[in-house]
């Protein structure tokens, strides 16, 4: 049981590791090639709806690996991240709703968009399992 619980809190952190490093990677990326500007999104709306996608794409990426390395109940661990991912835009959204570092419409679509891109990445995985 012991051994379970750690497989599945290393499936959920690798997952989770795994869509925080591609979106922090993506980011400084395009703020380094100028183009995103460095510590906000005040861009057109093309620019931040791009944004969105591939961290909408990472998050279903770091899902589908937390239900691969799930030992059990994969959609039950993806949806336990999905809702911390949830929770975590959420609490990004009240807490710099006052910063001016973009449309406030931005961190809730993430919120939005969290839960729903994990259930999917279980769904797939368990389709094709």
């Amino acid at each position: 049981m012991t051994k379970n619980i750690f497989k599945s809190i290393g499936a959920c952190l690798a997952g989770i590791l795994v869509g925080v490093i591609l979106s922090l990677g993506t980011d400084k990326v395009l703020e380094t090639s100028g183009i995103l500007p460095q510590g906000n999104l005040w861009v057109e709306p093309g620019l931040i709806i791009f944004v969105l996608l591939y961290r909408t794409i990472y998050n279903f990426i770091g899902s589908y690996i937390v239900a691969c390395l799930a030992p059990n109940h994969p959609m039950r661990h993806v949806l336990i991240v999905g809702v911390l991912g949830t929770l975590a835009s959420i609490i990004g959204a009240v807490t710099t709703a006052n910063m001016n570092l973009g449309p406030a419409w931005y961190a809730w679509t993430l919120a939005v968009l969290s839960l729903p891109s994990s259930w999917l990445a279980a769904w797939l995985y368990l389709r094709k399992r």
